[in-house]
């Protein structure tokens, strides 16, 4: 049994939530976002709660009960407030810095790295060696900070690289004579 999916996902003031047969829509005051739940699951609406309920009690029904419950309640949270992801650029020379909507980064090759910003995503740099990556989707928030640090992921023995902001980098002692 699903210990997630039995909660319903309670629906904050200025979030309309609506239930059209399995696609369930979110508006809020930072944008709105739509979801299309499994089959294998039965979507309600009630008293400014949302409840998913397994079809039957299969395996399959099962394991998309909390999955899609989870997804309904990213999508709610992220109308209201908006999701964030921090990278630290660790490194001599590691930059970053907005050009128009593209992210230019500097990672010690011989060029520049371009990164194009996908839609619904805002990247901010506060700082050369700090980026901030903020958007409404959850999955679109973390698959971009993921895409921006596979550039250059740190590394164990000097710890150079693009890392999440609280991301403990195992170290790793070097050669020795």
């Amino acid at each position: 049994m699903s210990r997630i999916g039995k909660k319903p996902v309670p629906v904050p003031k200025g979030v309309t939530v609506s239930v059209d047969g399995q696609t369930v829509k979110a508006k809020g005051p930072k944008g709105e976002l739509s979801f299309v739940v499994n089959d294998l699951c039965l979507v309600s609406l009630e008293d400014d709660k949302v409840s998913v309920q397994p079809v039957d009690k299969s395996k399959e029904a099962r394991s998309q009960w909390g999955m899609s419950r989870t997804m309904i309640a990213n999508m709610v949270a992220g109308v209201s407030n908006p999701f964030v992801k921090k990278l630290e650029l660790v490194g001599v020379g590691y930059r970053a810095a907005m050009k128009g909507n593209s992210l230019s980064l500097s990672l010690g090759y011989s060029h520049d790295v371009d990164f194009p910003v996908p839609a619904g995503i805002k990247i901010e740099t506060p700082k050369p060696t700090e980026i901030v990556v903020t958007g409404i989707d959850k999955q679109l928030v973390g698959e971009t900070a993921a895409k921006i640090r596979a550039w250059r992921p740190p590394e164990p023995y000097k710890g150079k690289g693009v890392k999440y902001e609280n991301e403990f980098i195992f170290r790793k002692e070097g050669k020795k004579k």
